[in-house]
């Protein structure tokens, strides 16, 4: 119970970093970028948890896959378009299982990962980007959906969407950044 209310404080005392961010100082700091991705911290926070690693529904993983050649040809916005098509059914299915019964521990970091994935949305849709034709809108997925029951694939999903393609998205809309922002916040 003490190590459950633990976690809860940490967990919500880094919140508190994250709501200062803006999408220009996302972009131009890595170190931002970095603090950030709470996927590994809440891999190991999963792995401390006494609770089972099974969700009590369903959630949908986010599309991974990466073919760089093809990733490089889409434009900024079809970038975010892709990204955002795979934040927003994960977010949606996290929720539902967030509201069904299940261990503290467990109920808490799914509550931290909704918080950081909502995190990104937000940061998505503020870009200001050069090609882009008006408000995020529905995109399709660049992936086949699946679903998994197990806590830890979906963290180590979540992880690998960020580090992958959310990370590629903004080292590409780094050079938008003025030169000393850059040298400040790396």
């Amino acid at each position: 119970m003490a190590l459950s209310r633990l976690l809860l404080l940490c967990m919500l005392a880094s919140e508190v970093r994250y709501a200062e961010t803006k999408p220009i100082d996302f972009v131009c700091s890595r170190s931002a970028r970095r603090a950030m991705n709470i996927g590994t911290e809440m891999e190991t926070a999963l792995n401390n948890c006494n609770s089972s690693a099974i969700l009590p529904a369903p959630v949908q993983i986010p599309c991974t896959e990466l073919h760089v050649a093809s990733w490089e040809r889409k434009s900024h916005h079809e970038r975010r378009q892709d990204i955002s098509a795979s934040l927003k059914p994960l977010l949606e299915s996290i929720k539902v299982a967030r509201s069904l019964d299940q261990a503290e521990c467990g109920s808490v970091l799914l509550q931290k990962l909704e918080h950081n994935i909502n995190s990104y949305l937000l940061i998505l849709t503020h870009l200001q980007l050069s090609d882009q034709k008006g408000p995020v809108e529905s995109s399709e997925l660049s992936c086949v959906p699946r679903s998994t029951l197990s806590l830890s694939t979906v963290l180590l999903n979540y992880r690998r969407l960020i580090t992958g393609k959310l990370e590629r998205l903004m080292m590409s809309l780094e050079s938008t950044c003025a030169p000393q922002r850059q040298d400040e916040h790396q």
